[in-house]
């Protein structure tokens, strides 16, 4: 199932890792293994944050997803689903609109 995923990566411990170097590795080596299908990085509520879309076959997958996040940076994540133009035609909604 297709997921939002916000990141919320407060002033610190971000500022460190920036001035010592290892942010952006870091924010590499957690991309790698969670492999999103896009990334992009933007200021949230004044502080750094990125929205990844990923693919999530299973609940249990949560810890895999935010557990890096929340270990290197201290990051809030929240997690909503995702629908494609192409999942709200499959959806029904015609259908369900008769029925209420």
């Amino acid at each position: 199932m297709r997921m939002i995923l916000e990141v919320e990566l407060p002033i610190e411990p971000f500022n460190k890792l920036v001035r010592d170097g290892t942010a952006g590795q870091k924010v590499q080596k957690i991309l790698e293994a969670i492999k999103p299908e896009a990334a992009y990085f933007s200021e949230q509520d004044g502080q750094r944050g990125a929205i990844l879309i990923i693919n999530m076959t299973d609940a249990s997958q949560i810890p895999a997803f935010a557990e890096p996040w929340f270990l290197t940076f201290n990051a809030r994540c929240k997690f909503r689903i995702a629908m494609t133009p192409e999942d709200l035609a499959k959806s029904g909604l015609d259908k369900i609109a008769k029925s209420w």
